[in-house]
């Protein structure tokens, strides 16, 4: 089942539904990720599915199809970096469930309410999707060769006293 992203999610109701969200929002919506791109212009397609594993741990599945337009730290040029994610959160409601999680899923502690903002699944995917140092694969390596421009020969800024020296000599 598909349907519009609601602002806030009851994460326990939405396990029991075993509901599916998915659909596209614009780049700008994530307020947070903007201060990473260059702009904000471009989608992010997206699935949320909320379920139980085999044992019975409640999960959220991100799903995430994006283009983030970054700044190449090697040419300075803008570039969009291709982002595809899938990360399986299990939900828990204190740090100490944190151990009996399965191996390939990340903990989502769930606040006491049992509500979040629903764009926070997909934006702190993609935030931490976002390259430390962001370069295009595509981009050249600066030249190896450095033009040294020959130095101009500096005055001493004691030689005006040496010459008043040599003069009164």
């Amino acid at each position: 089942m598909s349907a519009s992203l609601p602002a806030v999610i009851d994460v326990w109701r939405m396990v029991a539904a075993r509901r599916v969200f998915e659909g596209t929002l614009p780049l700008a919506a994530f307020k947070r990720l903007r201060d990473s791109l260059v702009d904000a212009q471009g989608e992010v397609n997206f699935a949320l599915e909320f379920g139980r594993d085999a044992s019975n741990q409640a999960f959220v599945e991100v799903r995430a199809d994006a283009q983030l337009p970054l700044l190449c730290q090697r040419t300075l040029e803008r570039y969009l970096h291709r982002v595809r994610l899938v990360q399986q959160l299990g939900l828990i409601t204190s740090e100490a469930q944190e151990d009996a999680l399965p191996e390939q899923m990340e903990p989502l502690l769930v606040p006491e309410s049992g509500e979040i903002p629903a764009i926070d699944l997909v934006e702190d995917e993609l935030i931490l999707a976002v390259p430390v140092v962001p370069m295009n694969p595509d981009s050249e390596l600066p030249s190896q060769e450095w033009h040294e421009e020959p130095e101009e020969e500096k005055q001493n800024p004691f030689g005006v006293l040496a010459r008043l020296k040599d003069n009164k000599q």
